[in-house]
């Protein structure tokens, strides 16, 4: 049975980060923005379900639940607590396997994600929240922030800079970073 272990709060005050006792998934992110975006993942849409709910975003072991800011987080709170203890984690649809592109847009991509993987995305997780690649073109790096971070004034203006002058330095100083 699924079980809401811990809440934290994100630096968006209108995300909470809701940590689980178990996996929903093993290396794919989930980001929903809207319950129309939600219908084909059993989990999103029950969570939209909650009123006052704007985004679903989740991974690993936790979901970030963005509201609207008139909603109390307490009554989303054992509302989601209460449908995360009956929810069949078996129905969550099944990871995609990544496609490659290029051979050498793959390499500079995969080097482009492991520095990613290591250094980014566990400080955004940590925070609720995620970022999906886009694409690559050339050396332009199209990303989405996902959770939390989707929304927080932070991320969009000072987490990118941080994240390009990252990948300028450990790959190459021509990347440039731009949300898509």
């Amino acid at each position: 049975m699924l079980i809401v272990q811990d809440v934290d709060l994100t630096p968006n005050p209108q995300a909470l980060k809701f940590i689980l006792n178990e996996k929903l998934l093993e290396r794919e992110t989930r980001s929903f923005k809207s319950k129309e975006d939600a219908q084909a993942d059993p989990l999103a849409k029950e969570v939209f379900e909650i009123e006052g709910v704007v985004s679903v975003f989740y991974m690993d072991k936790f979901v970030t639940i963005e509201k609207t800011p008139e909603v109390n987080w307490s009554a989303i709170q054992k509302e989601f607590a209460k449908l995360i203890s009956g929810f069949e984690k078996t129905s969550i649809p099944a990871e995609e396997e990544v496609e490659a592109g290029s051979e050498e847009e793959t390499e500079l991509l995969k080097k482009i994600n492991t520095v990613l993987d290591q250094r980014v995305r566990p400080a955004l997780a940590n925070d609720g929240g995620g970022m999906e690649v886009l694409g690559l073109d050339g050396l332009t790096l199209s990303i989405r922030y996902q959770g939390a971070c989707g929304s927080c004034p932070s991320a969009i203006r000072g987490t990118l800079v941080a994240i390009q002058n990252l990948l300028q330095h450990e790959i190459h100083p021509g990347i440039e970073v731009i949300p898509g």
